[in-house]
């Protein structure tokens, strides 16, 4: 496994000449979660490192953007929904305009709205981004109450990743992970839809980015057996083939146009 594409100075260093500690974002993508978005604003505003949490209010009809902000999120809103992607892409630019010149980029930490008190359970994915060991950590989640899937489309965004990839993750589909801001650029643009967490994977770890998976106690709602969850995971797979053979197509246009390259370049 290749090491990681940039190393940062821990950032609990103190003393004249340390390095500036290092900040984490907290970017939530939010649609529709007034129930619960109180409890994971203040959940994540309790991990380690955390400076700000943004909630992306992604064209929500309910009171999500009042919620988060009284809660103590900045929060940023799309006029219509936007998708997971463009939320995310839209967090990261804000996070982006608050770093300043004279400190580090802050990492990253993407996590679901509907958490609720579990996110600060988020906390163990910073140390191995922090500490420079991992460019991206992704969050193992335990068995969730009253999920109905039976594995297809993990299966497949695992299969996909591994052979695009040549690494093997447990957990594809985690939508908690934390990331360099570097790792982050790299990635961009995002996969749409559900595809999101599969297409940023392949895309980090096929340029040399350094991923590591990580148990974390989280809980959300998981999509039951009925028609609505059978649904959720048609788009899903959907979603994810999408991005994967996106990237299959990619790969053989590099792949033509490096051997078109080579026949060009003149012999001795």
């Amino acid at each position: 496994m290749a090491t990681t594409r940039g190393r940062r100075t821990p950032g609990d260093a103190k003393g004249p000449g340390a390095a500036p500690k290092q900040r984490v974002a907290v970017v939530i993508p939010a649609k529709d979660e007034s129930r619960r978005i109180a409890a994971t604003v203040r959940a994540a505003r309790a991990i380690p490192h955390v400076d700000l949490v943004l909630v992306v209010d992604d064209g929500s009809e309910d009171a999500t953007q009042h919620v988060a902000r009284e809660a103590g999120a900045v929060v940023v809103r799309h006029s219509h929904n936007r998708g997971k992607a463009a939320a995310m892409e839209t967090g990261a630019a804000v996070v982006a305009m608050r770093d300043t010149e004279d400190r580090p980029p802050r990492l990253l930490l993407f996590l679901d709205g509907d958490l609720a008190e579990s996110a600060v359970n988020a906390a163990p994915l910073v140390p191995p981004v922090l500490e420079g060991s991992a460019d991206l950590s992704i969050a193992l989640l335990p068995p969730q109450p009253g999920a109905g899937g039976r594995g297809i489309v993990v299966g497949l965004a695992r299969r996909s990743i591994q052979s695009l990839t040549g690494w093997t993750p447990t957990q594809p589909l985690s939508g908690m992970r934390c990331l360099t801001r570097e790792a982050f650029e790299a990635a961009t643009p995002l996969a749409r839809g559900w595809g999101v967490e599969t297409g940023m994977t392949i895309d980090l770890v096929s340029k040399g980015f350094v991923p590591v998976e990580v148990p974390c106690d989280l809980r959300h709602r998981a999509s039951g057996t009925d028609l609505r969850g059978q649904m959720h995971r048609a788009a899903q797979y959907r979603d994810v083939l999408l991005a994967v053979n996106a990237r299959k197509v990619r790969g053989v246009a590099r792949g033509v146009r490096g051997r078109l390259g080579r026949k060009a370049t003149p012999t001795r």
